[in-house]
């Protein structure tokens, strides 16, 4: 719902007419005084200017606001009302995030997990009408977030993970496992889960393989996507001085990656810095597009009569206390 427009806004020029009336009024009073020769002033001793003298103003008030709100008549304000129906195909998605130590490396800026999180919020803000989740791990996996249309919640979460909140490994199987759980029941026509990591699975119970064939059952399409440059990268190593970063070959499973999209559906990306990562993403915005149909209505309601009645109340109350009130000061 809009506020107030005026169908003839050009009218609205003539209101410069109101301060010029004013002005006009002020110099006029200044002018009204006159001399008078008197042999005495013995038959005005009982007179004086009354509170009535002064009230003679509201006439000149009375007329200018009349004079406006007619002005504004003619200008027609209405009242506008936008109604859309929208009918969207909902798609739920769950993003699966490897919170590892290795991705803390600096082949991405500032680092992988960082350029992963802004990368994954502009994804989020970008698809306002469907419900996402947020799974991350590492040793282990767990639910930061459930599907939700709060947005603003799950950005805030995601900006909360950091690398270290759990033990450390790289548990592909779980972590996608976990997803799998947590958007198998969703009644929406289309669930994905997208799956970011930038190692090879060596931890949790469950194999990437055998997730994979839990999703394909439940109708989920997963996209993978592995995160590393070609050849050496620069990864955070202990040492007795703090973290240090140390040059070491990027290894990446793609070969279970594209197992794992090709058995569901989906699709394997490969990362190799934050613009191919931003270009990943936004393909994949382009290929789970919602369906939304949008129809808009606009109703237009004349709001004239109101200011109409006022400037024609305030003119008979003008002429009327010109008449009665007022008839002898003017």
């Amino acid at each position: 719902m809009n506020g107030i427009k005026f169908a003839e806004p050009i009218f609205l020029y003539l209101l410069i007419i109101i301060p010029v009336m004013i002005a006009f009024y002020i110099i006029k009073q200044q002018n009204v005084t006159a001399s008078v020769r008197m042999p005495g002033l013995e038959p005005f001793s009982g007179t004086g200017i009354t509170f009535r003298h002064y009230l003679r103003h509201i006439l000149f008030a009375l007329r200018a606001a009349a004079i406006a709100l007619l002005i504004i008549v003619l200008a027609r304000p209405q009242k506008t009302d936008n109604l859309q129906n929208i009918s969207t195909e909902g798609i739920d998605i769950v993003l699966t995030q490897d919170i590892s130590g290795s991705m803390l490396a600096r082949d991405f800026k500032p680092d992988r997990l960082s350029a992963a999180k802004n990368i994954a919020t502009e994804f989020i803000s970008g698809r306002p009408y469907d419900r996402i989740g947020l799974v991350v791990f590492s040793g282990e996996s767990f639910t930061q977030c459930p599907i939700t249309t709060d947005h603003a919640v799950l950005i805030n979460l995601l900006r909360e993970v950091q690398s270290g909140m759990i033990e450390d490994g790289t548990a592909i199987g779980m972590g996608l496992a976990t997803a799998v759980n947590r958007i198998k029941d969703s009644k929406s026509k289309s669930k994905v889960i997208i799956l970011l990591t930038d190692g090879v699975n060596n931890r949790g119970e469950i194999a990437p393989v055998t997730a994979a064939d839990i999703a394909k059952t439940f109708g989920i399409r997963v996209y993978t996507i592995g995160v590393g440059t070609q050849g050496m990268a620069p990864y955070p190593v202990q040492t007795p001085y703090g973290i240090q970063y140390q040059d070491m070959p990027v290894e990446i499973d793609e070969v279970i990656l594209q197992e794992i999209a090709q058995k569901t559906g989906g699709k394997y990306f490969r990362a190799t810095d934050n613009d191919r990562l931003t270009a990943v993403y936004k393909e994949i915005d382009k290929l789970e597009k919602s369906k939304i149909d949008v129809r808009q209505y606009t109703r237009k309601q004349e709001k004239y009569l109101a200011p109409a009645l006022l400037a024609f109340i305030l003119l008979i109350l003008e002429i009327t206390a010109r008449n009665t009130i007022f008839k002898n000061l003017t």
